[in-house]
């Protein structure tokens, strides 16, 4: 298999190279050349165009769309759908709304094509640690790709193993999971992105208080330091924000302006429609939301998590 990459940003390169290093032919698409030639340096085949892409594939295709979520996706899926035989797979693995992915994916069928909806977390780290990847579609299509899943994941040796799951699907063991029909991937992910907002503002805030409180001398960077060793908040959002900690105590690279790209919004709509009380994601939004009007250590806090685990900078302007 050769798989297709287009859209080579932050983590459509990486997911690329990540495969290429397991053994994975690599091909790969986009309007910045320069982003393709690097890819070429390291191997792949390279495309000036998606109908160029589709050409140096043989079938049947894999191809992964890695763009931001809305038209650019739409666009580049539309073109596929007209490019792509029977029996070729589309791979979405933006931050796509799950609804949308359910609708793309009935659109692939009736032209005969297989479409997964891929979450992937990992950020510009997942190069070297591995992608958690959910994803949802027809159980014979994922199967089918379970070599490449197998090696984007993280593998088994990244976390200890968990008690009680001798007779449950071992593929979760390996940071990747069939989370259901079409849609199901995306939706998971939605979730996921909605905690990660709940989880970093309550660890800003805390950090907030300490700055604040009553002992104002606390030293941030030693704290953190010593919560990565046996404390209970111990995380990967804690290393990140020990490690910006460490290199500013006051954060000053940060203003605080804090964005939100759609997933935080996504899932306490989902909260609303379905009835589930989610009070601490929707604060979280909401906070977002407040950081742009002023600014306080917590909000720098969460800018140092976001560019620390993505690679997110801050806006230029409050509305960015």
């Amino acid at each position: 298999m050769t798989l297709g990459m287009v859209g080579l940003g932050r983590m459509g390169a990486n997911i690329l190279r990540r495969a290429m290093r397991a053994g994975i032919a690599g091909a790969g698409f986009d309007r910045d050349a320069g982003a393709v030639a690097a890819l070429v340096a390291e191997g792949a085949a390279g495309a000036d165009s998606l109908e160029g892409l589709v050409a140096i594939l043989d079938a049947p295709r894999t191809v992964w769309v890695m763009l931001p979520a809305g038209e650019a996706t739409e666009a580049a899926l539309r073109e596929l759908h007209a490019l792509l035989a029977p029996g070729d797979t589309i791979i979405e693995g933006g931050n796509s709304l799950y609804k949308d992915s359910m609708r793309r994916a009935a659109e692939a069928r009736a032209k005969g094509l297989h479409y997964l909806d891929v979450g992937t977390s990992g950020g510009v780290w997942g190069l070297g640690r591995g992608y958690c990847l959910m994803i949802g579609g027809d159980a014979a299509a994922v199967q089918a790709h379970e070599a490449l899943w197998r090696a984007l994941s993280p593998g088994e040796g990244a976390a200890p193993p968990t008690g009680g799951r001798e007779r449950r699907d071992p593929r979760p063991e390996a940071g990747f999971v069939h989370c259901g029909p079409s849609g199901a991937g995306h939706y998971c992910k939605m979730i996921h992105n909605g905690i990660e907002y709940g989880m970093m503002q309550a660890m800003a805030e805390g950090l907030d208080l300490l700055r604040r409180g009553p002992f104002p001398e606390l030293p941030l960077p030693d704290v953190t330091e010593a919560w990565r060793r046996g404390s209970v908040v111990s995380s990967w959002l804690l290393d990140l924000t020990a490690q910006a900690l460490a290199l500013d105590p006051d954060l000053t690279e940060y203003g605080g302006v804090v964005s939100d790209s759609g997933e935080g919004r996504w899932t306490v709509d989902a909260a609303v429609e379905h009835a589930v009380p989610a009070p601490v994601l929707a604060a979280a939004l909401f906070a977002r939301f407040r950081s742009r009007g002023t600014e306080n250590f917590a909000d720098k806090a969460l800018s140092a998590m976001r560019k620390g685990f993505g690679g997110h900078l801050e806006p230029k302007a409050p509305d960015a």
